[in-house]
């Protein structure tokens, strides 16, 4: 059924009904389509908000508001203020300004202990980042007792770390009664002053340090062993991969946004050494095992006493792993796809 355009004198306007097409002779811009009545959006209200769930999502997450308030985020803005006071936490704190930052560029430890820490990141990440890579590969194509190695693996996260360096006090003995001491003396070697030694004292720590945070990211990539589909093995052998021809074209293309996040946690984590060189060289000898975090450590308890001092140095620290990360992320993001 067909319909005809009608004509209003009064507007001169031509309209058709919905579907019909214009007449003939009558031209596109005088057909007017039918105006869609326009909705008015609704302006938000706070019986809208409390009606859409705003109001229990608000107390579900005030407990989560308040503990990172009070135990993360108020530490943080303390700190920062504290770094431009020169305070002992006992007398009223002075307002020094940039003072305590210009003293701790000023002083001539904090480049023995920068270099003290670059040196103990590039061994850490020469030894102990290749380390749970090949003992999580090679624990994933074990057929039995996968779970006893894995706790096995595990079981230096769990021990105390002043139970560990205890441990490691006694191997490190420079005695001939010392456990690496006496098996080296077996074959006529030794004894070794290893903590003793400036050359030999900070790969000393990074041992101690590799053995102590293995275990954690050996799980990590257990788990992601997991996620890899038995079948790229296959095809690989297929396509005459051996073993090393499979961890090379497959599990390590597999693991590597793993891989790249573990890289800067290490980074990050050696950056932050405190544990070992405290605990077992109290930075000596001769300050080779000082490192940024022990030297912010001195300051505080040290006997000088001065926090703003020390929380000049910590937010330097953190301002620097800060773009250091936001660096890297932006420069693997495009790999880690």
């Amino acid at each position: 059924m067909a319909f005809s355009a009608t004509s209003t004198p009064s507007s001169g306007t031509t309209t058709v009904p919905d579907g019909g097409a214009p007449a003939p002779g009558t031209s596109a811009e005088a057909v007017v389509p039918p105006s869609v009545p326009h909705r008015r959006r609704r302006a938000g209200t706070p019986s809208t908000w409390v009606r859409g769930g705003g109001l229990s999502t608000l107390v579900i997450a005030l407990p989560l508001i308040v503990v990172f308030g009070l135990f993360s985020w108020y530490p943080i803005v303390r700190a920062v203020v504290m770094s431009f006071q020169h305070t002992n936490l006992v007398q009223p704190a002075e307002w020094v300004g940039l003072d305590n930052f210009t003293y701790v560029l000023g002083d001539p430890m904090l480049a023995t202990a920068v270099t003290n820490t670059l040196y103990f990141a590039v061994l850490a990440l020469l030894f102990g980042y290749p380390v749970p890579l090949v003992a999580a590969v090679l624990m994933s194509e074990v057929r039995r007792a996968k779970g006893l190695y894995s706790a096995l693996a595990y079981l230096p996260v769990v021990v105390p770390p002043v139970v560990a360096v205890l441990l490691w006090k006694t191997f490190y003995d420079a005695s001939d009664s010392g456990l690496f001491n006496t098996i080296l003396g077996w074959v006529g070697l030794g004894p070794f002053p290893w903590l003793q030694d400036p050359s030999t004292a900070m790969p000393s720590l990074v041992l101690v340090a590799t053995w102590s945070a293995a275990g954690g990211t050996v799980i990590i990539y257990l788990a992601a062993l997991t996620g890899v589909a038995p079948e790229l093995y296959d095809a690989a052998e297929v396509d005459g991969a051996g073993v090393w021809g499979k961890i090379w074209h497959v599990t390590l293309p597999q693991l590597r946004g793993i891989l790249f996040i573990t890289f800067i946690l290490q980074i990050i984590g050696t950056a932050q050494v405190f544990t070992e060189p405290y605990l077992l060289t109290g930075g000596g000898p001769a300050s080779s095992t000082t490192t940024i975090l022990l030297m912010i450590y001195n300051y505080a308890f040290g006997g000088r006493g001065d926090y703003g001092a020390a929380t000049a140095l910590s937010l330097m620290l953190a301002v620097v792993l800060a773009v250091l990360s936001a660096v890297y992320f932006k420069l693997t993001a495009k790999w880690s796809d």
